[in-house]
């Protein structure tokens, strides 16, 4: 790594980007966003076709001012939401955006190019190198072979986006560094990464020790993940409390007999990064001749509305609060209000907790397989470090505190704690390299 790179933690739902300014001190690029700033980047993509001297040319925005422009839009435009779920996908190459066909690497390396530029602008440093986070089991990824596949695509946007050298690293280990920082005695650690589209765990030796010597591979006892998040959660709100209000669950008259309004088009609606894909014409077809036909069209109306006014940010905010408010307390409101869609319900935890029993018990058989696996006993780990925004969700903490017990959970950072461990590798390969005369220590 070279002097000026920098760590990335580009996420399926927020990304965020540190450089290392000390022994153990990091300074996090600050993104403005309504009048405020955060160090929390929404990893998204804003698009518009503009008509310049007589050409269609694509104009794109990322992040908050994606968002701005979303908002305030008064163009026809596309959002896209959690592109870093298709990776592993070997079909969906690419998409069609106003009748251009563009990669997935491609959109993907425009939302990193923003990233890259505006840490240039914030350091005041040319950058072409990053330490960036990968999860241990990428979305989709069914086998090894599948998780390169994904880091390889991913790879490929970054040189699109014109990083010359990327080096990756495991995201619970990149939080690991990160804990390890604070830290002034050695311990065992278990690091609990909950993203938007994966959770990932690794069990890994940290201290001043580990530092002082140098990290090997003895000290990581083992990795595991699953592509169950965050996003997981926000789907089974949308098809339980949002997508009844839509006509899920409905019928439909087809001559002589009742027939249930497709599901398909709900079960692309619980996805994020499908649901900027329904807005094609053959779909909007559909969705008329259902209105046309169904038993509740003001429903199917809410839909249609949904859908072509590419309201997939505003429901992931409201479905977003809801999720973060039922963190704190029993029940939560959910509202949506926008010209045919009128939600104002109420959600209870408890309902909430037994959407997500399937999706907890297999977050909590991956743990329990990796103490397995590693050959380690609860007991034997001194602490639990839990990141990321599903971190907060009281039935995921309680996995841990009943294996571990609650006086050993430690958090902190949760949106920004893996890119700044990637920081602190970055800087730390960046010493070697300069001790050893390696330009390409590791």
């Amino acid at each position: 790594m070279t002097a000026n790179s920098i760590g990335i933690d580009f996420g399926t739902t927020n990304s965020s980007i540190a450089r290392s300014t000390g022994k153990s001190t990091v300074e996090l690029v600050q993104f403005p966003l309504l009048g405020e700033n955060t160090e929390s980047y929404r990893s998204l993509l804003y698009l518009e076709q503009h008509r310049q001297q007589g050409k269609n040319r694509l104009v794109s925005w990322t992040g908050p001012e994606g968002i701005e422009h979303y908002l305030s839009r008064e163009n026809a435009g596309r959002l896209i939401q959690s592109l870093k779920s298709f990776l592993t996908s070997r079909t969906l190459l690419t998409t069609e955006v106003f009748g251009m066909r563009i990669s997935i690497e491609e959109l993907i390396a425009r939302i990193l190019r923003d990233l890259r530029e505006k840490a240039e602008r914030a350091f005041g440093i040319p950058i072409t190198a990053a330490v960036a986070g990968r999860p241990v089991r990428f979305v989709g990824a069914e086998t090894e072979e599948d998780n390169v596949y994904a880091e390889g695509r991913l790879r490929e946007a970054y040189r699109l986006a014109g990083f010359e050298t990327v080096e990756f690293e495991m995201e619970p280990v990149a939080a690991a560094h990160y804990y390890e920082s604070t830290l002034q005695q050695d311990e065992l650690i278990l690091i609990g990464d909950f993203g938007g589209g994966t959770s990932d765990f690794s069990l890994i030796r940290v201290g001043p020790t580990i530092r002082r010597r140098g990290r090997t591979a003895k000290d990581l006892l083992g990795n595991a993940g699953i592509g169950i998040a965050g996003d997981a959660f926000d789907a089974k709100i949308v098809r339980h409390l949002v997508s009844p209000f839509l006509g899920a669950g409905t019928e439909m008259r087809s001559v002589n007999k009742l027939l249930p309004v497709p599901t398909w088009v709900y079960a692309k609606l619980e996805r994020w990064h499908h649901l900027s894909f329904l807005k094609a014409r053959d779909t909007m077809n559909m969705l008329a001749s259902v209105k046309a036909q169904a038993l509740e069209p003001q429903k199917i109306e809410a839909l249609i509305h949904l859908v072509s006014e590419d309201l997939g940010y505003r429901l992931h905010q409201a479905v977003q609060k809801t999720k973060s408010a039922l963190s704190v307390a029993d029940t939560a409101r959910f509202c949506l209000s926008d010209g045919a869609i009128e939600i104002d319900t109420v959600a209870q935890r408890s309902s909430f907790e037994r959407w997500i029993a399937d999706d907890l018990a297999a977050i909590e058989g991956c743990v329990d397989s990796l103490l397995q696996d590693s050959g380690v006993k609860p007991a034997n780990v001194h602490k639990v470090f839990l990141t990321g925004g599903s971190s907060f969700v009281p039935a995921v903490r309680r996995i841990f505190e009943q294996r571990f017990g609650a006086d050993r959970i430690r958090t902190g950072s949760e949106f920004t704690s893996v890119a700044q461990g990637l920081a602190l590798k970055a800087s730390r390969a960046t010493m070697r390299s300069v001790t050893t005369g390696d330009h390409h220590a590791k």
